[in-house]
């Protein structure tokens, strides 16, 4: 590390905290030459996945853009800004998780489909339209059938009713 001031190489940590978030180290450190002090922060520098396109590009991982598409398929309805950050940080983790340096374009594209499905089905089918490039009102209409049976088959009849049992009295 180069003294900023002297440009110095030699120097010593006098102090290191954790910053709040945790995932930054702040070092405080005094050249050797000049005895100046400065400050240098250290994180792990974690390389995003490289997103395979359908038709073979390669382009780096965006979170912008999968926040912009679901910000796009939510529009006009009830899901809060904080909501659609923490879908696209559970697709981010995801994409890194996979291992591999490369993520093909359909794990992120079902990745939102499935986050939207669970958070807002309107806007799940106007992700899913676009995603899927739906090519008449029949795969429409399939796609809105499907959702419609999931939804009957979630809210399956209640638990059935059991008799309490009768408490033993003992006599004393």
């Amino acid at each position: 590390m180069r003294c900023p001031f002297c440009r110095n190489r030699g120097n010593r940590v006098v102090d290191s905290r954790l910053s709040g978030d945790g995932g930054t180290i702040r070092r405080r450190r005094v050249c050797a030459a000049c005895k100046r002090r400065f400050t240098t922060y250290e994180r792990v520098e974690e390389a995003a996945p490289v997103v395979v396109k359908k038709d073979g590009r390669r382009e780096p991982f965006d979170r912008q853009k999968v926040i912009a598409g679901i910000k796009r398929a939510c529009e006009k309805r009830p899901v809060s800004m904080e909501t659609i950050e923490k879908i696209a940080d559970r697709i981010e983790a995801a994409a890194a998780d996979l291992g591999g340096k490369e993520t093909p374009s359909s794990f992120i594209g079902a990745a939102v489909m499935n986050a939207l499905q669970e958070t807002d089905q309107v806007a799940y089918v106007r992700f899913a339209s676009v995603y899927r490039s739906f090519k008449d009102i029949g795969e429409f209409m399939h796609e809105l059938e499907e959702l419609i049976r999931q939804r009957e088959g979630s809210a399956a009849s209640p638990a059935p009713i059991r008799p309490r049992e009768k408490k033993s009295e003992s006599s004393a």
